[in-house]
């Protein structure tokens, strides 16, 4: 099954690979370019060499080879090779595998086989270090957590008696000296919301009232840390996690017929974060996979939005348990038959109230709205154009959810109010404590997935 253009676009690692792959998706730069039933596509790609830049793609992964130098994944040769693959079965037709393609192809088999024996010939687990070493590193690193955490609290404490405006007279030097103490504590998790921190005081109007929130799930955090040993387990492994100790996903594997919903980036200054939303169709549950890449570097995972997958998947512990592994696949993906079942904005709303219970530091929460109308607006006196005021209203008129400020900016709104026309649509997104953001969208005349960013 061949995938779309945008599908292709979605795998993306950054807008200039998008556009590069955009300009790579002709027949011209390509020869020898072919595809088999097994979900393989390859071709020759001419570069500034005097050698062409040999690209493989495994559709059923999906995973990338190319000669060429980039280090992100998938290059802009695999895009424009993919993309000529969706809009022109003649110039990339059924034809037998090259030795050069197929060699690579082989390997990736050979590995899949070679680590399911493996797996089903291990009868014991490996054989662990020696654990009272374990228990007493893990002591260790509690208690210079929950030193660090007695710290913060005493930090925060001067910063209320002091008054909030010293917030901003101080400057982001306090925050990041802080947060190096966090770090130093190994509680990373601690950092990262410390440097939040630094970057309110003057934000815009309104900003104490943002800071004081903030101080105020930090304070909360660092209670429940202190406490944990009184926290029910659920709770306890999601403490664990916001403050920054890492556990492997360890529940039982989940098979289902997955719905790949939205994948998207996000990136500081050390690393990119990749996101990927996917819903079962058996199980109803949505699962959320995490990827990394250094600085400079683009996550390797990635899947084709708005096609399904049937797969495994392993939750990873803690309240919410939305995030998983992606593990063994049962074929290649598949179109999309309909969206996620959704429900007007209030319910939206009620869901995210429910997973709070759970995780009180949760910025959001994976929903699906149905039969809601994307509405454009703006502020008294400013033109539309602006991106103030949007919502997306339920047809009946009874509720509605306002457009995260953050997703404002984001021309994903304008094709989600194209793809409506003024009709009622289902889409996918984040609904938290600043609005929604939405990741995907359908209208009532197709199933076909539409990315919105």
């Amino acid at each position: 099954m061949r995938w779309t253009s945008e599908q292709v676009l979605a795998l993306a690692p950054d807008d200039a690979s998008r556009k590069a792959g955009n300009r790579l998706g002709t027949a011209g730069p390509w020869s020898g370019a072919g595809s088999s039933g097994s979900g393989a596509v390859w071709g020759l790609c001419k570069g500034s060499g005097s050698k062409p830049y040999q690209t493989v793609v495994d559709t059923t992964g999906p995973a990338y080879k190319c000669s060429c130098p980039s280090r992100k994944f998938p290059c802009k040769h695999a895009l424009g090779l993919l993309l000529l693959w969706a809009a022109d079965e003649e110039a990339v037709a059924d034809s037998t595998t090259p030795d050069w393609a197929g060699e690579w192809l082989e390997g990736r088999k050979k590995r899949a086989t070679d680590k399911e024996q493996s797996d089903a010939g291990a009868e014991q687990p490996a054989k662990a270090g020696d654990p009272e070493a374990a228990r007493r590193r893990a002591e260790r690193r509690a208690a210079r957590i929950a030193a660090g955490a007695t710290e913060l609290e005493q930090r925060m404490a001067d910063l209320l008696r002091g008054g909030l405006a010293s917030a901003e007279q101080s400057g982001y030097g306090l925050w990041e000296e802080t947060a190096a103490r966090m770090v130093d504590a190994q509680a990373p998790g601690l950092a990262g919301r410390v440097r939040e921190l630094g970057a309110i005081p003057g934000s815009g109007p309104g900003w104490p009232v943002r800071l004081l929130e903030e101080c105020a799930l930090i304070h909360l955090l660092d209670a429940a840390w202190l406490g944990i040993e009184r926290l029910p387990e659920p709770l306890a492994a999601t403490v664990r996690t916001r403050v920054g100790l890492t556990s492997p996903a360890e529940g039982p594997p989940v098979r289902d017929h997955w719905l790949i919903l939205a994948q998207y980036d996000s990136s500081d200054s050390k690393i990119t974060t990749r996101r990927i939303w996917l819903y079962g169709q058996e199980s109803g549950r949505t699962a959320l996979l995490l990827s990394f890449g250094a600085a400079g570097r683009s996550p390797q995972q990635a899947l084709p939005v708005g096609l399904m997958i049937d797969a495994e998947l392993t939750p990873y512990a803690g309240a919410g348990q939305l995030r998983a592994d992606l593990g063994e696949q049962f074929g290649p993906p598949v179109p999309i038959g309909s969206p996620p079942p959704g429900g007007p904005a209030a319910a939206a709303v009620e869901a995210y109230g429910r997973a709070l219970r759970d995780d009180p530091w949760l910025d959001s929460w994976p929903v699906t709205l149905s039969g809601v109308i994307p509405s454009p607006g703006a502020s008294p006196g400013r033109h539309p154009q602006a991106g103030e005021g949007w919502q997306l209203a339920d047809v009946e008129g009874e509720s509605a959810l306002p457009i995260a400020p953050a997703a404002l900016s984001r021309p994903g709104l304008w094709k989600l109010a194209a793809l409506s026309g003024g009709d009622p649509v289902t889409v996918f997104g984040e609904c938290g404590h600043q609005g929604f953001t939405p990741l995907a969208a359908w209208s009532k005349h197709a199933a076909e997935t539409v990315p919105l960013i």
